[in-house]
């Protein structure tokens, strides 16, 4: 039947134009070489629900980066804390990490997982500074701002998921990269900061079809004269090992306790666990009062 014939036509056509896409991506596409960059997220499972596709592509061996992830909370609200937290580290092996050292989770009343709460652009940008540019750090330097890291990854205003622990930590990481060149001006921040970013409710829930748009705003969107300093990163998780599977596995086998039945589909349908595309963001020196 010539419905069936078409059918079979899309199944094939649709992945392999998927696949091309992917090694595209992922052979010609900006991204971050030989950096020491931190993924700043709110709660154990972000890592593995929001930025798969990003964490994935940034440990490749090949690219000489070093990925750490911090975590402000241990996503205590139903008493899995310590649960929570061990999940967090063995997700943070599948996708790539060097080791479980790399995982810090903050345990604080400042940053307690809820639903209404805002967390305070103070305490993160304190908490940031006395992890990634300690006094200490910059006292022996003139001018220079320094850090430890030369990246930071974490959420946009909209918190993708409109969480307002996720938007917190949006505020609180410009406050702590600004803080960086505060009364330097003329100095660039010695930290990028990257926010993934938020889209509709219909993107959201388009899995690999959200593609073709993320392409199109990147293309006309971004600036490309710095390649040290990309505007803009898009990252795609292939089809198997190193990619979708690897990013399921990373829910399903890490995060065994928040596998109840609606997560099976955010990673079934959600864009986020295939497609991420972050944004530089803009953080200028202010002149000191």
């Amino acid at each position: 039947m010539d419905w069936l014939l078409a059918l079979g036509i899309v199944a094939i056509v649709i992945p392999s134009l998927y696949l091309y896409t992917v090694s595209v991506v992922q052979t010609r596409f900006p991204t971050l070489r030989n950096k020491r960059i931190c993924l700043l997220i709110a709660h154990p499972d972000d890592e593995a629900m929001f930025f798969a596709p990003t964490v994935l592509a940034l440990t490749r061996p090949e690219t000489g980066n070093h990925v750490k992830i911090l975590c402000l909370s241990s996503g205590n609200a139903d008493g899995l804390g310590e649960t929570r937290k061990k999940e967090l580290a063995k997700s943070g092996m599948t996708l790539g990490l060097r080791s479980e050292d790399d995982v810090f989770v903050v345990e604080s009343a400042d940053f307690q997982d809820s639903m209404t709460a805002t967390w305070d652009t103070a305490k993160i940008k304190t908490l940031l500074s006395s992890a990634f540019a300690p006094p200490h750090l910059n006292s022996a330097q003139s001018d220079r701002p320094t850090a430890t890291i030369d990246a930071l990854i974490t959420f946009d205003a909209g918190g993708v998921s409109g969480h307002p622990n996720h938007a917190s930590l949006y505020h609180g990481a410009r406050a702590f990269v600004a803080g960086l060149v505060h009364g330097k001006e003329g100095w660039q921040p010695p930290v990028d900061l990257y926010t993934l970013t938020s889209i509709s409710i219909l993107r959201k829930y388009a899995s690999f079809l959200d593609v073709v748009p993320t392409l199109a705003f990147w293309a006309f969107g971004s600036d490309f004269k710095d390649k040290k300093h990309p505007a803009a990163l898009v990252f795609l998780n292939g089809i198997g090992n190193g990619g979708i599977t690897t990013a399921w596995k990373a829910m399903t086998t890490a995060h065994k306790s928040q596998m109840v039945w609606f997560r099976y589909g955010w990673i079934t349908f959600s864009r986020y666990m295939v497609v991420n595309d972050l944004r530089l963001e803009k953080v200028k020196a202010q002149k000191a009062p």
